[in-house]
């Protein structure tokens, strides 16, 4: 029988959700927004039909070369001015979705949350970067045991740091609690983005031929992606911290902190003049490593060989590689092995691309992987272990794979030792 609640008032709160405690929280993020971007409060004063000045600004190509966002503009829904594509041929709209998995389970351990949302923004923009989309709104979703205020903050200014990093806008989200369901500090994170390119400018691997080059860009680490395994390998039983403090520290300094690195502001100066230096391919490599990620910018009939000494591991990967007994080619299928994104080129182009890319990883590495070091009392700037672009390989024609198992299929990538 249920239990009586006559003569007892049972409140929203008491069932474990605070709207009161939600309704500030929703402030701070408006406050936030306010610090980080450029944005229009007020809808109504910045509306083509009730402000002159507005319609002069639409009318101003120096101030219509980016979207215009009302992140708060009716409170329902955010609102972006895209008058701006007028300067477009044939627009294309790009989106994606994507979280940040397992690594949370980390977060959560060490109560540290200043950094895992740089992961969700640029496992989203990276995304985009693929195609030659340029990030423009971005949005979040984040579900909570109860509302951790101070947790909540880190995660949502690392979003809007990570945004800035990306030159694109965290317009809206929504934050839910989900008492009973999981416990007081867990939490999980999703992120959504939308970008937009000219058509004649996508970037697909289409043109991508035999005799092409593979150049690889450093990664941060291991970005997001490998978690449970990382978990199953550092944590004891998977779940809880090491006692030894100097495993702790390696876990925090080298697996849990580095942000993922934000491609944006290496690869976009690129991307705008590709018509001198093409780039076929981008892949982003995230779950599924290598194997997973490169196919999708190749053709039915290529393939890529990869040099298995091409690039020297950084020692994360080393220690990864001793505890879990993996080999080479294993690694290759879970982890980004220190590249964190792959670029298909050709050999004639590939001088001036690197050197443009080397310089671009000089200026912009340090500033998007940063993270407090607990071995260290002040903030630490990360050196890449890979300080230039890697040839990785070649673009060759694909062959039937070996096993009967698989003899309809097509390998995709082979390495070479």
């Amino acid at each position: 029988m249920i239990a009586s609640t006559k003569n007892k008032k049972t409140t929203y709160k008491d069932a474990g959700v605070d709207t009161s405690s939600a309704g500030s929280f929703v402030d701070k993020i408006k406050n936030l927004q306010t610090k980080y971007f450029n944005i229009y409060r007020n809808h109504s004063e910045h509306h083509p039909s009730k402000s002159s000045n507005y319609s002069k600004q639409l009318d101003n190509k120096n101030n219509n070369e980016n979207p215009k966002h009302y992140p708060s503009a009716m409170d329902f829904v955010a609102l972006t001015d895209i008058s701006f594509l007028k300067r477009y041929k044939r627009p294309l709209l790009a989106s994606t979705n994507d979280g940040v998995g397992t690594k949370l389970h980390l977060a959560q351990l060490f109560n540290y949350h200043k950094t895992i949302g740089v992961d969700l923004v640029a496992m989203c923009s990276n995304d985009l970067l693929c195609s030659g989309a340029k990030t423009i709104g971005f949005l979040d979703y984040i579900s909570c045991g109860k509302l951790q205020r101070e947790a909540m903050e880190q995660v949502i200014e690392s979003i809007m740091q990570a945004c800035q990093f990306a030159d694109c806008v965290l317009l809206g989200g929504e934050t839910a609690e989900h008492p009973n369901l999981m416990s007081p500090k867990q939490y999980d994170l999703a992120g959504f983005a939308f970008g937009v390119l000219e058509a004649e400018d996508l970037i697909d691997g289409s043109t991508a031929q035999e005799g092409d080059l593979l150049l690889g860009l450093a990664s941060s680490g291991l970005h997001a992606n490998g978690f449970s395994l990382i978990q199953q390998l550092y944590l004891k039983d998977g779940l809880t911290l090491p006692e030894n403090q100097a495993e702790r520290d390696f876990i925090f300094n080298k697996i849990l902190c580095p942000p993922t690195l934000i491609y944006e502001p290496i690869l976009r100066p690129l991307l705008e003049k590709n018509s001198t230096r093409k780039i076929k391919g981008i892949a982003h490599i995230t779950g599924g490593g290598f194997y997973e990620n490169i196919p999708r910018i190749l053709k039915k009939n290529l393939a890529v060989e990869i040099k298995k000494d091409a690039w020297k591991l950084p020692e994360l990967f080393v220690d990864i590689q001793k505890r879990s007994g993996l080999d080479f080619k294993e690694m290759l299928g879970v982890f980004n092995m220190g590249i964190g994104m792959v670029i298909i080129v050709s050999p004639k182009d590939k001088d001036a691309i690197i050197s443009e890319l080397k310089a671009n990883l000089a200026q912009h590495y340090s500033k998007l992987v940063v993270c407090d070091s607990q071995a260290e009392s002040n903030t630490a700037p990360l050196q890449a272990t890979i300080t230039e672009p890697v040839v990785l390989g070649k673009v060759v024609t694909a062959k039937r794979a070996s096993s009967s198992k698989e003899a309809s299929s097509l390998q995709k990538v082979l390495v070479i030792d």
